[in-house]
């Protein structure tokens, strides 16, 4: 089947744009349930988040409000009336709906992204946080399995930094900014080519071998 020129829009487009504007199109055009967060206010020579907190872990990237999950909406027209109403809100996505999250470090996500394209393995999207994060974006479920499919390639859930995020979690979307860190962004983008997210059994080896590769080296380091 072909794909249309309407199928062929990303996510998001040019730079530019409002938060309204991303926010619109990932409960739009995904299909993704979103909700607003925190955002950052200029103050005492730096940038602080809306909450209030000098010490807040991720200014500006964080819900707002307690009952969030109850907030995430997939209506278009409702996300543009949220955004409308607080332009600055950061955009969060909850996990565990429509997919879940594989949260590893940058230089393993790295890794494994590239061992993944070499074996030609259809992705879904991927980001990239300021701190140094890659999150890939899969089916619903993987919370459940991710131990399990750990263990059987002989690795301990615990020796390894990678962290399923489903059901009761979220995820902060591009263009999100972190404070002082930069945004969010995409280091695989939304397309039409990955509107159908993988399973993490199709990615768990890649995952698990580059988190685990950089487990071994930062205890050589340690020991060293």
């Amino acid at each position: 089947m072909g794909v249309t020129e309407n199928d062929t829009a990303a996510i998001p487009k040019q730079r530019g744009e409002q938060l309204l504007d991303h926010a619109v199109r990932y409960a739009e055009e995904r299909h993704w349930d979103v909700f607003p967060g925190t955002w950052l206010e200029p103050g005492d020579g730096r940038e602080l988040c809306s909450c209030g907190a000098e010490d807040c872990v991720v200014p500006g990237a964080h819900p707002a409000v307690k009952d969030w999950a109850a907030q995430a909406t997939g209506s278009a027209v409702h996300a543009r009336r949220v955004w409308t109403k607080q332009p600055k809100a950061s955009i969060l996505l909850p996990t565990g709906r429509t997919f879940d999250a594989i949260d590893v470090p940058e230089s393993a996500g790295c890794l494994a992204l590239a061992r993944l394209e070499r074996m030609k393995i259809t992705m879904g999207p991927v980001t990239v946080t300021p701190h140094r994060r890659m999150l890939f974006f899969v089916l619903p479920g993987a919370v459940t399995k991710v131990p399990d499919l750990v263990r059987k390639m002989g690795w301990s859930p615990t020796s390894v930094d990678l962290v399923a995020r489903g059901e009761g979690d979220y995820v902060a979307a591009p263009p999100t900014r972190y404070g002082g860190r930069g945004a969010v962004q995409w280091a695989r983008r939304p397309t039409p080519a990955n509107r159908w997210l993988p399973d993490i059994e199709e990615l768990i080896s890649p995952l698990a071998y580059a988190c685990g590769r950089e487990a071994s080296a930062s205890r050589a380091r340690r020991n060293a």
